[in-house]
């Protein structure tokens, strides 16, 4: 059989493949997305989420540092990662859009990065319906809690953003998993001291960080599948038909 042929028959069946897959994306900030080799062990709760599923299930996950609701509808940047544009051009009816900000709406003194409260609810309302006008279907996501503990109570850091998303998944019935409270919760058990080994505390000298590294927002791998599982338990709470889809 002639190679060419060959190759393009394999190329159409890989596609039908892909069409029959159930495709999850995750649209966020670091606490997310997939990390590059030289921040290791910094792992986002996304990268392990992916094993979660069977092989019906394609988890795409776009989430990119430093994003907020507003500064993830930029055009590429030189990173290479795509817009929103281009991920709702691509969105196909039954996809999933799971959708978590705030770690960096937060961050108003950065006009370009920072959102109002106002500004925030009307950007989550404005992606589920842009998800939704595409006939796939929204899922919010609080943001998970910054590990900061004071007199050995865990501090808030987050405000008013977390209600913000609690008010737009009742206000637009949007299945809704409180990751703020989930890992609130998680980080009470573990407690002061334990609750480091989810986070990224590299003792020195580490490849990456040779005089170490301190960071309370950030996971590591340990942290990321934790939260990943909590993802996965807020599908299956939330009657989430993705569930069935989970090994």
């Amino acid at each position: 059989m002639n190679k060419i042929f060959l190759l393009l028959i394999l190329t159409a069946l890989a596609s039908s493949f892909s069409l029959d897959k159930t495709r999850v994306y995750i649209i966020g900030d670091s606490t997310a997305a997939d990390k590059k080799a030289n921040v290791f062990p910094e792992t986002g709760w996304g990268t392990p989420f992916k094993q979660f599923f069977n092989a019906d299930v394609e988890v795409i996950n776009l989430a990119i540092n430093g994003r907020s609701t507003k500064s993830f509808r930029k055009p590429n940047d030189s990173v290479g990662h795509i817009s929103w544009s281009e991920v709702l051009n691509d969105l196909r009816a039954g996809d999933y859009v799971l959708i978590q900000f705030g770690h960096n709406d937060e961050k108003v003194d950065r006009p370009t990065v920072g959102t109002s409260l106002q500004e925030y609810e009307q950007n989550l309302m404005q992606y589920v319906a842009e998800v939704r006008a595409k006939e796939a279907y929204p899922i919010l996501l609080t943001s998970i809690v910054r590990r900061k503990f004071e007199d050995g109570q865990l501090v808030d850091t987050h405000g008013q953003y977390p209600d913000r998303v609690r008010s737009v998944a009742r206000t637009l019935g949007v299945p809704m998993i409180d990751m703020e409270k989930k890992t609130r919760t998680l980080l009470m058990e573990y407690g002061e001291e334990s609750s480091k080994n989810l986070f990224l505390h590299v003792p020195p000298p580490h490849p990456n960080y040779p005089n170490g590294k301190i960071d309370d927002t950030h996971l590591n791998e340990r942290g990321a599948l934790v939260i990943a599982q909590l993802v996965v338990q807020g599908i299956k709470e939330q009657s989430i038909t993705l569930a069935q889809k989970i090994k």
